[in-house]
């Protein structure tokens, strides 16, 4: 069974799908017939567990938990400019049973369809975008990535394959999202939200590098230039890492153009 509701703090430290957050027990109980208000006030048969550090653990999207929080302190939606991920906040609104939250998520949603909806599509020429019908602006994208080769064990050093621990995105923000759509991970970007500026802090949500080359050729982009740093000749080896894979360690990053 939950907590009763006098068992809870007056602060309450959240860890909201590894994104940590500290708000007031009011605050979380603001609307009663709320998942939140429910889980907080002790009427949800829902068990709240723990994490490590004694955090209350919801396993729910935690960038986007913090606009959810903003409506429950000031009991309104302020989402930033050119905030691209409403259906998403709408399925969290709608999760977390906040029907008026929603609803101003709704309400906003038709205006960028009809926008789109009066730009005719305009088709066969390299210089439009297919998706938007608008022209397509020169730019740059770099894409970066570390990665290694693992090799088999016991006897099988035939059997490798690379390893990519994360792709890293640099250019104009704008840019970035257009290319990179929901595959684009914005979190470690202090400055979400602001469009019209460069960023060497983006990363993709996947290491599938062949798939970033694939959208990057889609808007258009071509390679116009490329550096690598060769292997490692075995320096500090990482926990759980090979010694021979260690030695295969490599740092590539590839410039992109569009005309």
């Amino acid at each position: 069974m939950s907590e009763k509701g006098s068992d809870f703090p007056e602060l309450v430290e959240l860890n909201v799908g590894g994104v940590f957050y500290t708000t007031y027990l009011s605050t979380l109980t603001k609307e009663k017939d709320s998942l939140l208000g429910q889980m907080f006030n002790g009427s949800s048969k829902t068990k709240i567990v723990k994490d490590s550090k004694g955090k209350y653990f919801i396993d729910r999207d935690g960038v986007l938990f913090r606009y959810v929080l903003d409506y429950l302190r000031n009991q309104k939606l302020t989402l930033p400019e050119n905030f691209h991920e409403k259906e998403r906040l709408k399925q969290e609104a709608d999760h977390y049973q906040l029907p008026s939250l929603a609803k101003s998520i709704t309400i906003s949603l038709p205006k960028l369809a009809s926008i789109s909806n009066r730009i005719p599509p305009i088709a066969n020429s390299n210089s439009l975008s297919p998706i938007s019908g608008e022209s397509r602006v020169p730019a740059y994208i770099t894409l970066g990535y570390r990665g290694t080769f693992a090799f088999g064990r016991d006897g099988l050093a035939d059997v490798k394959f690379r390893k990519l621990s994360r792709i890293i995105v640099c250019g104009k923000v704008s840019v970035c999202r257009e290319v990179f759509k929901d595959t684009l991970n914005e979190s470690r970007d202090p400055d979400r939200g602001v469009q019209d500026r460069y960023t060497a802090r983006f990363f993709l949500k996947h290491t599938y590098l062949e798939q970033a080359l694939d959208q990057l050729a889609e808007e258009g982009f071509k390679l116009v230039g490329c550096c690598g740093s060769g292997t490692n000749n075995v320096g500090e080896v990482k926990a759980g890492m090979d010694t021979e894979e260690a030695r295969w360690q490599h740092y590539n990053e590839f410039i992109f153009e569009r005309c």
